[in-house]
């Protein structure tokens, strides 16, 4: 795509993005932010935008996957809304908290570390290293969609596993949904 394609691109696309990350995040600022990254993605993708059948639809659909990131995020960091959520995150954890989440920490490893390869890599550059969707697809030479897939596949196993673990360990015979 070249340079004027993708300006007119810009031109075309920008007041709709805009529209539809103001309806999902329902903030000016953070809007055009968004719709500002998708440009910048889009951009980053110019060689391999020729494989999409609608580059229109596929900026909707990085719109808003991002619009998601974001509230996610905010969801987090924002503790001045919801007092009860935010009295717990102000209270200093007990050291048997401080040992039950190295415990848990230490068990999901194990899991991770059980894990298809294909699986193993992708959560752990995603959950454990923080890389993009885009860098992970770089260094996987993964389709987006599919590491999208494979990475929900592999928290999926590892909520699985530790469900067993935990219930196991309390000595229930089984988790809930578990056959035996």
């Amino acid at each position: 795509m070249t340079r004027n394609e993708f300006s007119s691109l810009v031109a075309r696309m920008s007041r709709k993005l805009y529209v539809h990350a103001y309806h999902i995040l329902e903030d000016q600022t953070g809007s055009e932010d968004v719709v500002q990254e998708v440009f910048l993605k889009l951009w980053k993708m110019n060689a391999s935008l020729d494989k999409y059948e609608s580059i229109e639809a596929l900026s909707v659909t990085m719109t808003r996957n991002l619009c998601l990131d974001h509230l996610r995020r905010q969801k987090f960091t924002e503790t001045g809304n919801d007092r009860a959520f935010a009295g717990i995150l102000n209270q200093d954890p007990s050291p048997h908290d401080l040992m039950e989440k190295s415990e848990t920490m230490e068990i999901i490893g194990n899991i991770i570390e059980n894990l298809p390869e294909i699986y193993r890599d992708v959560i752990r550059l995603k959950d454990i290293d923080g890389f993009s969707y885009e860098e992970i697809s770089e260094k996987t030479r993964m389709n987006i969609n599919t590491l999208r897939v494979n990475l929900s596949r592999a928290r999926k196993m590892v909520r699985d596993e530790l469900l067993k673990f935990s219930y196991g360990k309390r000595g229930n015979k089984k988790a809930p949904g578990e056959v035996l």
